[in-house]
Parts: structure tokens; sequence; C-alpha cells
């Protein structure tokens, strides 16, 4: 059963730096093209480890099937 939460990335605030992906125990995020981080929210377990190494604060936890 996936977790309850999972992170999401602020588009506008994402800085493609890659500290988050360094830290993901589940391999979950991905700097795309060189322009900013995305979620595999199936991978993703909700730890928050991202969001905590995130320098940009781009990052944030969001509850399942609830709306963006």
């Amino acid at each position: 059963m996936p977790s309850k939460r999972y992170a999401r990335v602020d588009r506008d605030y994402c800085v493609a730096c890659g500290c988050c992906v360094k830290v993901c125990p589940m391999d979950a995020i991905a700097v795309w093209h060189g322009v900013e981080a995305r979620v595999d929210e199936a991978r993703c377990v909700g730890c928050g480890r991202c969001a905590k190494e995130c320098p940009a604060g781009a990052i944030e936890l969001k509850e399942r099937g609830m709306q963006p």
C-alpha cells in the first residue's frame, strides 16, 4: 500500500540543483532535461528528505488523493 503522502515540486522555484535526487532513498526524483526536478509519485514514500534538503524550498509534501 502506498504512503499517504508524496513529494511535489513547484516548477516556479526549482533550480534543478539535484540535491533532492541525492537524498531520495527510493530513487523517485530525477532532474528532467536540466530544467526541473520531477517526482515519480508511484515510487515516492513521502519521507520528506527531499523537502528538507531543497535549498530553493521548491518541494512540499502533499496528501495522496487531494487536489494539487
